[in-house]
C-alpha cells in the first residue's frame, strides 16, 4: 500500500459490485440488479461495426471524436433543435460516465460543491470526490416521487455552489421530471449563476406519454448546462462504450484537451457505428417497447405482494419499492432475498439516505425469468 497514494486509497467497491460478487457464487439466480439492457445490440449496427473494421476505420480519431459523427449528434440526437456546433460544443467520449470524468477533472476546484439528489446513482458522489469536490445530496422522498423540489434546492446552495446533477428520467427510481419542475430548477440555475450537468442517458425509455425535455432548451440555460448522453441504453451497446457532451465551448475545449492527454479518443469503429444508429430511431424504439412490457410485468406482480409499495416508474428500466414494512433494512432485505430466494435487487441505501427502505428492482431480465424472480419475491415476503 505504501506506493499507493492517499485518494486511491480511499476507493471503494460499489454496492451494486458487491451484490454481483456475492451472486457470481451461487447458482440459479435471477438478477434484476444489472442497469444495463440484456439483449445484444441489434444485428444491423453489428453489421455496420463489421463494415468499419472491412474499410479499416480502426485508427486514432480526433480527440474530441469524428467530426462526421459529431455532426450527427448535432442533427439527429435529441439535441437537434439547440443548434450545438459539431466543431466546438460536442465531445465524443468513453461512454457517459468518461463524459462525466472528463467534465469533473476540469470543472472542480478543490471544495466546490455540487448537488446531487438523493438518492441517485452513486457514481456521480464517488467521481466528485476523486475529482476533489464535494458532493452535497439534495433529499428527495416517496411523497414526491423522489422529484428534487426547488426550495429543497436553493436550501442547499451555497457560496462554493458550483453546480446541479439532474438526471431523468433517473436512476435508481424510474421517476421523470415535469416540465414544470425542470422550469423552476431553471430559473434557479439562472438565479443562482449554477451549471447545470444534465444526465440524458435514458431520454428514450419513457412511458404512459412521459415526455423528456432537455433543460437546455430553457431560457438562458444552453450557455450554463453540460448535457451528458450515450448509446448504452438507448442501443443497447453498454460495452462498446460510446458516449457524448454537449455544451459551452470553452468548457468542451478543456474536455478534449484533458481527454488528450488521459484516453486520446473513443474507439473508431464505435464512433463510425453509432452515427448510422442515429439513423435508425427505430432500433431504440424497438427497446422501449421491451420495457414497456416488462415494466408492465414488474408492476403487475408488485402490486399483488402485501407490503410492498411503489410508485409507478415513467422512465428508464427501474422501480424503486418500498420495503420498509417488512422491518428489515435494505442491506438486510436484499441480501436475504438472494441467500433465500436467489434473486438479486439492489438496496436502496447504495443510492444515498434517502433510499433506506426501499431497492432498486431492475426489470433487465427475459420475461419468463421476471415472471419467476416475481414469485421468489412474493415468497420471501410472505416468509419475513
Amino acid at each position: 500500500m505504501k506506493w499507493i497514494n492517499e485518494k486511491a486509497k480511499t476507493l471503494q467497491q460499489g454496492a451494486i459490485r458487491a451484490m454481483f460478487d456475492r451472486a457470481n457464487k451461487m447458482t440459479g439466480v435471477i438478477s434484476l440488479g444489472i442497469g444495463e439492457p440484456d439483449m445484444s445490440t441489434p444485428k444491423l449496427l453489428c453489421e455496420v461495426c463489421k463494415e468499419a473494421l472491412d474499410k479499416g476505420i480502426t485508427h486514432y480519431t480526433p480527440n474530441a471524436g469524428l467530426l462526421s459523427f459529431r455532426q450527427a449528434i448535432a442533427e439527429k440526437s435529441h439535441l437537434k433543435d439547440l443548434n450545438y456546433d459539431p466543431h466546438t460544443e460536442i465531445i465524443v467520449t468513453n461512454g457517459g460516465m468518461g463524459a462525466l470524468s472528463l467534465l469533473f477533472l476540469v470543472l472542480l476546484n478543490k471544495g466546490d460543491e455540487i448537488l446531487i439528489q438523493d438518492p441517485q446513482w452513486l457514481n456521480y458522489v464517488a467521481q466528485v470526490d476523486y475529482c476533489d469536490g464535494t458532493a452535497v445530496r439534495v433529499p428527495t422522498d416517496f411523497a414526491h416521487n423522489f422529484e428534487m423540489q426547488p426550495e429543497t434546492i436553493e436550501n442547499c446552495i451555497t457560496p462554493n455552489t458550483k453546480a446541479l446533477i439532474i438526471n431523468t428520467p433517473n436512476n435508481p427510481t424510474g421517476s421523470v421530471m415535469t416540465r414544470d419542475t425542470m422550469e423552476k430548477i431553471a430559473k434557479l440555475a439562472v438565479k443562482h449563476d449554477l451549471m447545470v450537468i444534465s444526465d440524458d442517458v435514458y431520454n428514450t425509455l419513457l412511458y404512459d406519454g412521459a415526455e423528456a425535455p432537455c433543460i437546455a432548451s430553457f431560457p438562458d440555460m444552453k450557455q450554463r448546462t453540460m448535457i451528458i448522453n450515450s448509446f448504452s441504453k438507448s442501443f443497447a451497446m453498454t460495452g462498446w462504450r460510446i458516449g457524448y457532451a454537449a455544451g459551452p465551448a470553452e468548457i468542451v475545449d478543456r474536455m478534449t484537451k484533458c481527454q488528450e492527454n488521459f484516453n486520446a479518443c473513443a474507439n473508431a469503429p464505435g464512433q463510425y457505428t453509432c452515427a448510422v444508429a442515429l439513423d435508425h430511431p427505430e432500433l431504440s424504439e424497438e427497446l422501449r417497447q421491451i420495457f414497456e412490457r416488462r415494466r408492465a410485468i414488474l408492476l403487475e406482480g408488485l402490486a399483488k405482494i402485501d407490503g410492498i409499495r411503489f410508485n409507478e416508474p415513467k422512465g428508464a428500466f427501474y422501480a424503486f419499492a418500498d420495503i420498509s414494512s417488512f422491518g428489515l433494512s435494505s442491506v438486510e432485505f436484499c441480501n436475504r432475498l438472494l441467500d433465500e430466494q436467489k434473486v438479486v435487487c439492489i438496496p436502496g441505501s447504495a443510492f444515498g439516505e434517502c433510499g433506506n427502505g426501499f431497492i432498486r428492482i431492475a426489470y433487465t431480465c427475459l420475461d419468463e425469468k421476471l415472471y419467476e424472480a416475481l414469485d421468489r419475491i412474493e415468497t420471501f415476503c410472505r416468509s419475513i
